[in-house]
């Protein structure tokens, strides 16, 4: 009779592998769930906040295939990376031997759990056949023109020797290692991106309501759409002349085109063609060069928090409707990547601008009517020309139209997106399929001739990237020329692998070797219909994510506009206050509360101790607990005395009897809801601890065979394995796939519970029959409070059906 987690968990992980009963069946015409997790990174071990995301999902597949549904539920290992070059500079091992030494380890660690992934479908994505149809992608890509090559400022990780995309760089940081971020001049591997910005956009509608209201903030915030006028200001002949005649001008975009007459300074980024020129050419005062250069190696982010710093450039710009000269400033807050790198300033109106002007005592001039300076309000333009006395935002458009007759500039939209660059000087990532030839150029490697994969003789340093001294891997011919080339040593970011794995996946792995993603298999699995993962990847995987999708259907590789139909951004698991972290040395590894607990308890727990949305505090208390209503559960087997859904007389039980019944039905009625809606299994697992109390306080033995049915029935999706050996025991396994119509005769209750109150304080309760009239609903009320309505005039009677009776009284 005692509860021995092991030997349940090993029969039944041993049964279902032999089974095959986690593989999603060939039938297309089957109702399907395809079920994510995020997959890990193959770090060496796994600890409870994975476990807390892998829970989840299985939780939901393993619901949805009791309701006779076709389930898709992967793992994989998102396994190229720096983590790995480091980890094999520290342990002196090859990165390839310590990623797939990884990856065992953390699949035993999985198994134990009992997690009901498809074997069949678990790929690397540093598997030689993952980067084969990766490449292929990046080489259409390149025929297309979604990828390009360039030399622009990058984030540069002086620590990891990489270049970092704007969204890899945290507070200034590398998002890897937090050290520092410089900015650094260099070639490397743009996609087009904003080309699709747009679209991302827009279709975050389809998501309203799928995805957490605040992840769909944080990308329409970092697409960053702004619509307003694009301009161009024109030098004056001096300063022509003072740039040695090398520049006319520049293009400017305001949101603000309202406000033009308020102009009163113009600045550039640091890194703008004409500040750069003056600071080549010594145009500009040394130290004022030094500053310049100074905040050019400033993160973006650094910089956006940073005391504005400007300084004048000693040129000026012409006013392109009041002729007037405008000083030109460098600033800080003016960045490169945005509008051309240069502003209209209007401190008067910008808050932004304000602090500038006031800090170096520039000219603030007002053109809209309103409040205090800096005003940013609507009103009535002033000062404005032609324009004044009209209401600012319909001065706007005619201000747009005027600028287009007369050719002076044209409405714009512009993106705070930025395009994304891909290229990481390391070695341990998929190789970027594209050859220099003296010759041809640039040019991608022939498609039969792939995949392009990484030489095993390398010696990893952490200096510098060992592809480029490797003495043969680089030299290849061309393949357009047959003459002598290079391979290009720069290899792909990470995030490439984990923008279209959930395609791979969906993929029957028998075409595996014929294509990447198949479009038959696209069609009937995708998109994901739950994706479960971290906040902290609602800017950067899932922005690529949503990205790669559209560009490989535009590329004919499916029809999928959208990846992942629902989103779950589950809490992080928190020790002693913190995330729990290898970094932080505050992890708890699940093998050991699997070895002393058993896998259902670690499942129990990591679901039952928070809402899945909300952080979890990490208690061993909890453990003790999940652990102890197990073995109360499995201890209950010897109360029951049918092997089916016995038929039951309910108007015939005891009162103990019927509550028992009523808290059972309960948890069955909530279990749709948390399964399929708001998946609170914390809720659902208290459910099923108080109908399994109830069920305690009475003896009928028909209702204890119930309770248990329809218990195990709801608790196998959390506990599989306990829930599967009593089953089986008491029931036949049958019984975890079948379907259980809610009684509602066993919600009918006999009396009904009233508070009273006296002029709106609860004074006492009485207890009321039933489908009572409201006659007798006050008379009983009237009873219940007579000591505090003694000496009382009722002035008002008030029912509220089922819940109170308030009677407002004043003195007799």
């Amino acid at each position: 009779m005692n509860y021995d987690p092991k030997s349940i968990e090993s029969k039944w992980q041993q049964k279902w592998e032999a089974e095959r009963a986690f593989e999603p069946s060939e039938d297309q015409s089957l109702p399907k769930k395809y079920i994510l997790s995020m997959f890990p990174y193959p770090s060496g071990r796994i600890h409870m906040g994975h476990v807390r995301n892998y829970a989840i999902g299985d939780a939901l597949a393993r619901y949805w295939r009791k309701q006779g549904v076709n389930v898709l539920h992967p793992i994989g290992w998102d396994a190229f990376g720096m983590p790995a070059e480091n980890a094999a500079i520290k342990h002196k091992r090859h990165p390839k031997e310590w990623t797939y030494d990884n990856i065992a380890y953390m699949r035993k660690e999985l198994g134990a759990l009992g997690l009901s992934f498809s074997k069949e479908r678990e790929f690397a994505t540093c598997d030689p056949l993952y980067t084969r149809w990766e490449q292929e992608f990046i080489i259409r890509m390149f025929e297309g023109g979604l990828l390009y090559r360039e030399s622009t400022t990058v984030n540069w990780c002086e620590t990891c020797h990489t270049v970092l995309a704007n969204e890899q760089v945290e507070e200034g940081c590398c998002w890897r290692c937090d050290n520092p971020v410089v900015q650094r001049e260099m070639p490397g591997y743009y996609i087009d991106i904003v080309r699709y910005a747009q679209e991302l956009l827009d279709d975050l509608e389809q998501l309203e309501g799928k995805w957490p209201a605040q992840v769909l903030t944080m990308q329409r915030n970092w697409i960053g759409r702004s619509q307003g006028l694009e301009f161009r200001f024109e030098l004056n002949d001096a300063s022509k002349a003072k740039l040695n005649g090398c520049f006319d001008g520049y293009e400017v975009f305001t949101t603000r085109p309202d406000t033009i007459f308020g102009v009163t300074y113009s600045a550039l980024a640091p890194e703008h063609p004409i500040v750069r020129h003056l600071i080549e050419h010594k145009l500009l005062d040394d130290e004022v060069i030094e500053r310049i250069e100074a905040i050019i190696n400033m993160s973006e982010r650094e910089r956006a928090q940073a005391e504005k710093e400007g300084y004048p450039l000693g040129i000026s710009v012409i006013h392109p409707l009041t002729g007037e000269d405008i000083p030109v400033w460098t600033a800080n807050f003016v960045l490169a990547s945005y509008g051309g790198g240069a502003v209209m300033a209007v401190p008067a109106h910008d808050e932004r601008d304000y602090e500038f002007a006031t800090k170096y005592g520039l000219p603030i001039k007002r053109v809209i009517e309103g409040g205090e300076l800096p005003y940013t309000g609507d009103g009535e333009l002033v000062d404005s020309g032609v324009f004044t006395g009209k209401p600012n935002r319909e001065a706007m458009k005619e201000i747009v139209a005027f600028f287009e007759s007369e050719g002076l500039g044209t409405s714009q939209i512009n993106y705070k997106l930025r395009n994304w660059g891909i290229s990481r000087q390391r070695y341990w990532g998929a190789p970027i399929p594209l050859i220099h030839c003296p010759t041809c150029g640039l040019v991608p490697e022939k498609i039969e001739n792939l995949p392009v994969t990484l030489p095993d003789d390398v010696e990893i340093t952490g200096e510098g990237n060992p592809l480029e001294s490797h003495p043969t891997w680089k030299h290849c011919t061309c393949p357009q020329c047959g003459g002598k080339a290079t391979r290009e040593t720069d290899t792909m970011d990470t995030f490439i692998q984990s923008s279209w794995y959930q395609f791979r996946y969906a993929t029957d792995p028998k075409k595996w070797n014929e294509t990447g993603i198949d479009k038959e298999d696209s069609a009937y699995w995708m998109p994901v219909d739950q994706y479960i993962g971290g906040i902290e990847h609602a800017i950067l995987h899932l922005l690529y994510a949503r990205f790669f999708t559209k560009a490989l259907r535009d590329l004919g590789y499916h029809d999928i506009d959208e990846p992942f139909s629902r989103l779950l951004t589950q809490g992080m698991v928190l020790k002693d206050g913190a995330k729990m972290s290898k970094s932080k040395g505050n992890t708890v590894d699940p093998d050991a509360i699997v070895e002393r607990y058993g896998a259902d308890t670690a499942r129990l727990f990591i679901l039952f101790a928070a809402p899945p949305q909300k952080e979890l505090e990490w208690k061993d208390s909890g453990v003790e607990g999940a652990y102890r209503f197990l073995k109360k559960l499995y201890s209950r087997k010897e109360k029951v005395s049918h092997r089916s859904l016995p038929e039951i007389d309910h108007d015939a039980l005891a009162p103990e009897a019927k509550e028992a019944r009523a808290k059972v039905y309960e948890a069955l009625r909530k279990s749709g809801d948390v399964y399929e809606k708001t998946f609170a299994f914390n809720t659902l697992i208290a459910a099923t601890m108080e109908a399994l109390n109830a069920l305690d306080k009475q003896s009928d033995p028909a209702v204890w065979s119930e309770g248990m049915y329809i218990l195990l029935h709801l608790l196998e999706p959390i506990v599989p394995h306990i829930a599967s050996e009593l089953s089986e025991e008491l029931f036949g396994r049958e019984n975890l796939r079948r379907s259980i119509p809610l009684k509602e005769e066993v919600f009918v209750t006999e009396s009904i519970t009233y508070a009273v109150s006296i002029n709106g304080k609860r004074r006492t309760e009485v207890a009321v029959p039933a489908g009572a009239e409201k006659e007798e609903i006050l008379a009983l009320a009237k009873e219940a409070g007579a000591k505090w309505l003694e000496g009382m005039q009722i002035v008002k009677e008030i029912v509220v059906p089922n819940k109170l009776v308030n009677f407002v009284v004043k003195p007799a």
